[in-house]
């Protein structure tokens, strides 16, 4: 890719044509006779031109007639070649925006100066992508961010072991308008320092996510709770050094909080649940997965009028009723998880099946429930079209008749494993209710197979024979 610079491709004048040679002379003086002051060269070999001759060539005014051969260069010049620098800036900045970070940086901002000006239009950094990246050194993250100091709104960030403190540090003090951080694959580099620094300097913080960082602790929390007030979103799992001590910080801190969702952080307990549920108002979506956490703790998230989806998967000590009081008082909530909860029972699910008024999705997975269960749901839910029941042994073909039978609302239902179920019976079951996605083994296959015929693979067959 070759950037033209102005006028190239005009093509040079064309020298002008000439009459015929006249026949040579034996003159010795008809040879290398020199040209005439702004005059054409005397034909090689021939002689000068008569005078009614250099009156029929001569362009001047005072000719009664027109030359019989005028000159090419009097034509106008052929037409430019198209040039695509020619495109008024918006058209090629839209061009540029369909390439890739790559492609910009590596590929057209090195084509010329006006490229690589156009490949550092502020539209172009206002949200940076490394996930994709297997090692992000330093020196080139801070490379990078000198391009555009304080125009960054959002970092999605997946870092190896080579991005250290000291690029968090640098992305934090160049990035003051950062939105979004996210750092969820990195082990053992994210330290409490970094967090600090993000605190720190990006106080329009929205979204904070963090997970399997050991080194994380409380003080990092702090920081965030008392310095980023805009925070709306966080997710902090496997950090298991963190505490109540650092997420009642940011309860009492981030009153906008909407989302929060912690998993296997065994220093959580019911403390940090019963202070998001008195401090944030807002929040809309909440996640325990995992944590120190029972049912003394959960019964204060009734106070979430706006909660629409609870995730309390692997809660050791979670009783049905506290789960029925939370459907009851939280009438938007239209996710529940309650999944590898043992102690769920039938009598609480139909319950939440009764109770839901705008319950669509209902997670069951590894639960003490029968097809009772599954009966109710059917029977009383008008609005729950996806329900999970898979590893849950006591599931029958009878269960999984009657639902797909009674329910109205009911398009995916998963039956992984409930090894009561016989696979002739969904067989049918696919047939009669199309519209109802069943989940088990062989059925998964089929539809994984069925994909991939339609984007075109087709089975080895030489392969197979052999």
């Amino acid at each position: 890719m070759v950037c033209k610079r102005k006028g190239a491709g005009v093509p040079a004048c064309t020298p002008c044509k000439q009459p015929p040679s006249l026949p040579p002379s034996s003159s010795p003086t008809s040879e290398g006779t020199p040209t005439e002051a702004g005059g054409d060269a005397v034909r090689a070999g021939g002689t000068a031109p008569s005078p009614a001759q250099q009156q029929r060539e001569c362009g001047d005014a005072d000719c009664q007639e027109p030359p019989e051969n005028p000159c090419d260069c009097h034509r106008d010049p052929p037409p430019e070649t198209p040039d695509i620098n020619q495109l008024p800036p918006s058209i090629l900045l839209k061009i540029f925006s369909n390439l890739s970070l790559d492609e910009r940086c590596l590929s057209a901002s090195l084509v010329c100066k006006y490229w690589r000006d156009l490949c550092l239009d502020f539209q172009f950094w206002k949200q940076l992508d490394l996930s994709s990246r297997q090692q992000v050194w330093n020196l080139i993250l801070e490379n990078t961010l000198a391009y555009s100091t304080n125009i960054f709104i959002s970092l999605q960030k997946s870092f190896s072991f080579i991005m250290s403190d000291t690029g968090v540090c640098v992305l934090a003090f160049k990035c003051p308008g950062l939105l979004r951080y996210t750092s969820l694959q990195v082990v053992n580099s994210f330290l409490t320092t970094s967090i600090i620094a993000v605190a720190s300097h990006c106080p329009l913080l929205q979204k904070v996510h963090v997970g399997n960082q050991d080194k994380l602790t409380d003080e990092g929390l702090k920081q965030l709770g008392s310095k980023c007030r805009e925070l709306k979103d966080i997710h902090f799992g496997q950090c298991y050094k963190i505490s109540d001590e650092g997420m009642i910080v940011i309860a009492k801190g981030c009153l906008k909080l909407q989302r929060i969702y912690m998993q296997e952080n065994k220093l959580v307990t019911d403390q940090s649940v019963k202070a998001f549920a008195e401090h944030c108002p807002e929040l809309q979506y909440v996640g325990f997965m995992g944590c120190s956490v029972t049912s003394k703790g959960v019964i204060h998230l009734t106070k979430l009028r706006n909660l629409s989806s609870l995730d309390l998967r692997h809660i050791t000590e979670l009783d049905n009723e506290t789960v029925m009081e939370i459907v009851k008082r939280c009438k938007n909530l239209s996710s529940l998880n309650l999944c590898l909860n043992w102690i769920i029972n039938d009598r609480c699910v139909e319950v939440i099946a009764k109770e839901g008024q705008n319950l669509k999705e209902l997670y069951l997975v590894s639960c003490k429930i029968t097809d009772y269960a599954l009966i109710a749901i059917g029977r009383y839910s008008m609005t729950i079209e996806t329900v999970d029941v898979g590893w849950c042994k006591e599931i029958t073909d009878q269960g999984a008749t009657l639902i797909a039978q009674s329910s109205k609302s009911l398009r995916y239902l998963g039956l992984m494993r409930c090894d009561k179920v016989n696979e002739v019976t969904v067989e049918q079951l696919v047939q009669q209710y199309p519209h109802i996605t069943f989940s088990t083994v062989l059925q998964d296959c089929k539809r994984t197979l069925e994909r991939a015929y339609q984007m075109g693979w087709t089975p080895n067959m030489s392969a197979a024979s052999s």
